[in-house]
C-alpha cells in the first residue's frame, strides 16, 4: 500500500513494536503523528490488536483524532472468545457449543463430550507469547491434546476454551460486515459467502460474494445493537449441519474484504464511515449485492488446490423448523428489535425477517443474484488507474514462492537424516558387487526386526509434511 499514488504519507509506528497490554508507546506515536497532521484526522484500527491498543487510549486522544466512541473496552470484550462466548448466550446468537475446562481432566472429559476432533481457542489471543509454539487456534483430535494444552494455560496467559467442530464444505462459511453509528444503528451492512479460501477451507477469503441472508444479517444487526456498536465490524459464521448459521469470529475492524459492500454509487464501510465521523450526512445504499471480490494471490493458490466455485450460484440453505422453546423465545423479541435498521441494510431488506434463537436458525432460502448485477469483481490488488501495489504483490509472491523453492530444494539435498544417508551410500555401492552376492543394508540402517523397505519408509516419514487438518482456522 506504500506503493498507491493515492497515499500521501505514511508515519511508523511504535519502535517496540504494538503491545494493547501496554498502550502508552502507541499514544506517544500517535500523539506525534496527530502533531504533524495539525489538524484533528480519522483514525481507524484495521487490526484486532491495533483496535484493542486504540480503544484503551482513545480518551487520551480526544481532540487529536475522531475515533468511533466503544464503550467499556468493547473491542477487548468481543475479541475475547470467552467473552464472546458468553455474550452469544445471554442474547441467544447461535455460537458453537464451547467449554471453559477448569482442569486437565475436564478438557480431556469436554473433548469427548464434544467429539472428537475439537477446536481449542486461546481466549486472548494476542497475549501469547512468540516462538513457543502455541497458535491462537489449534484442531485437537485426542482427549490427551486437550489435557496438554490446557496444562499450558499459564504459558498462553489465557484460558483455554474447546468447541465443537463444524466441518468445511460448500456454502458453510459466510461474513458479514457492517458500519454503525452510536447506539449500533446501521449506515451500511451486508452479509456474503466465501467462496474461495487460502488455505482452503481454512483461512481467509480468496473469492467471496455479496449475498444477502435474513439469518445472517438479522444476528449481526442484533449484535451490534444490543452492544452499542460504533464503527466498523466484522463477523465470520459457518452453518452447520442443521442449516443454523453459528458465530465464530468477531474482529472489531475492517475485514480484508470490505471492499466487496460497495454499494451503486461506490460507498463502502470506511467512507460511510469517514462522513459519519466528519458529520456529513451518509447517503442510503443503493443496490450491491451480487458484487465479487477477489484476492489475486490467494485465489490462484485456492483454484489450484480446490474446486472452483459455480459461476453465480447460490445453494439454498435448509430450512430447520425451531425447537418449542426456541420459538418460545424468539416470540418474545419485539419486533423493532429484530429488525433494527431494516430499510438501511444496504442489503436484502429484510433482516429481520428471519429469526435466531435458542441455537435454531430459521432462515429462508439464499436468493439468487439477478442476472443483471452478476459479474461485478472487486479486485483486492490490480486497479488500471494505480498498478504499482498490484506490481509490488506479484514481485513479492514470486519472491516468497522462489524462496520456499529452493529452501525445499536445500532441505532436500542437504537435510536426509544420517540413517538415510547411510542407506543411500550403501546402495550406491551395490552396483560394484555384480556378478557377486546382493548387498544388503546396513545393521545400522534397519534395527533389528525391521521390515523390508524400513530405511525407505524412515526417511520419507521424516521428510514429508504434515497436511493441515480439514477445518475452521481463524485469524
Amino acid at each position: 500500500m506504500g506503493r498507491s499514488r493515492y497515499l500521501r504519507a505514511a508515519h511508523p509506528g511504535p519502535s517496540g513494536g504494538l503491545d494493547p497490554e501496554r498502550p502508552e508507546e502507541l499514544l506517544e506515536c500517535l500523539t506525534g503523528v496527530a502533531e504533524r497532521i495539525g489538524r484533528p484526522a480519522v483514525l481507524i484500527a484495521m487490526d484486532d490488536l491495533s483496535a484493542i491498543a486504540v480503544s484503551r487510549i482513545a480518551p487520551m486522544l480526544e481532540g487529536r483524532f475522531r475515533i468511533p466512541h466503544q464503550p467499556d473496552g468493547l473491542p477487548a470484550r468481543v475479541a475475547d472468545k470467552a467473552e464472546l462466548s458468553r455474550l452469544c448466550a445471554r442474547w441467544e446468537i447461535p455460537h458453537p457449543e464451547t467449554v471453559i475446562p477448569a482442569s486437565g481432566a475436564e478438557a480431556a472429559e469436554a473433548a469427548w463430550r464434544l467429539g472428537l476432533p475439537v477446536v481449542a481457542k486461546w481466549s486472548r489471543p494476542w497475549l501469547l507469547p512468540a516462538g513457543d509454539g502455541l497458535r491462537s487456534t489449534t484442531l485437537v483430535h485426542t482427549a490427551a491434546e486437550a489435557r496438554g494444552l490446557y496444562e499450558r494455560s499459564a504459558e498462553a496467559g489465557s484460558p483455554l476454551l474447546l468447541q465443537r467442530f463444524l466441518p468445511a464444505g460448500p456454502d458453510t462459511d459466510w461474513f458479514f460486515h457492517g458500519c454503525f453509528t452510536r447506539d449500533g444503528h446501521p449506515l451500511l451492512v451486508g452479509s456474503g459467502r466465501k467462496e474461495l479460501s487460502w488455505p482452503v477451507r481454512t483461512g481467509l477469503t480468496a473469492m467471496g460474494r455479496w449475498l444477502p441472508d435474513p439469518a445472517v444479517e438479522e444476528a449481526g444487526l442484533r449484535l451490534a445493537r444490543r452492544l452499542g456498536y460504533q464503527g466498523i465490524l466484522d463477523l465470520d459464521f459457518r452453518r452447520d449441519e442443521r442449516g443454523c448459521f453459528r458465530l465464530v469470529d468477531f474482529n472489531p475492524r475492517p475485514g480484508a474484504q470490505f471492499r466487496l459492500f460497495t454499494d451503486g454509487a461506490g460507498l463502502d464501510v470506511v467512507q460511510a464511515l469517514y462522513l459519519d465521523l466528519t458529520g456529513q450526512r451518509v447517503p442510503e445504499p443503493v443496490g450491491g449485492p451480487g458484487r465479487v471480490f477477489v484476492a489475486e494471490n490467494y485465489a490462484l493458490l485456492a483454484g489450484l488446490r480446490g474446486p472452483l466455485p459455480q459461476r453465480g450460484s447460490a445453494a439454498p440453505t435448509p430450512t430447520v423448523p425451531p425447537a418449542p422453546a426456541a420459538a418460545a423465545a424468539a416470540a418474545t423479541i419485539p419486533a423493532q428489535e429484530a429488525a433494527p435498521g431494516a430499510g438501511r441494510s444496504g442489503g436484502s431488506g429484510v433482516a429481520g425477517a428471519a429469526g435466531v434463537a435458542g441455537g435454531v436458525a430459521r432462515p429462508g432460502p439464499v436468493r439468487a443474484v439477478p442476472v443483471a448485477e452478476r459479474g461485478r469483481v472487486e479486485l483486492a490488488w490490480f486497479a488500471a488507474d494505480d498498478v504499482l501495489p498490484f506490481l509490488a504483490m506479484v514481485a513479492a509472491f514470486l519472491g516468497r514462492g522462489a524462496g520456499k523453492g529452493a529452501r525445499g530444494a536445500w532441505n532436500t539435498l542437504s537435510g536426509v537424516p544420517a540413517r538415510g544417508r547411510r542407506t543411500a551410500r550403501a546402495v550406491a555401492r551395490a552396483p560394484r558387487q555384480r556378478g557377486g552376492p546382493e548387498l544388503a543394508a546396513p545393521p545400522d540402517a534397519q534395527g533389528p526386526g525391521a521390515p523390508p523397505g524400513a530405511a525407505e519408509q524412515t526417511g520419507t516419514a521424516e521428510t514429508a509434511e504434515t497436511a493441515e487438518p480439514d477445518g475452521l482456522v481463524t485469524r
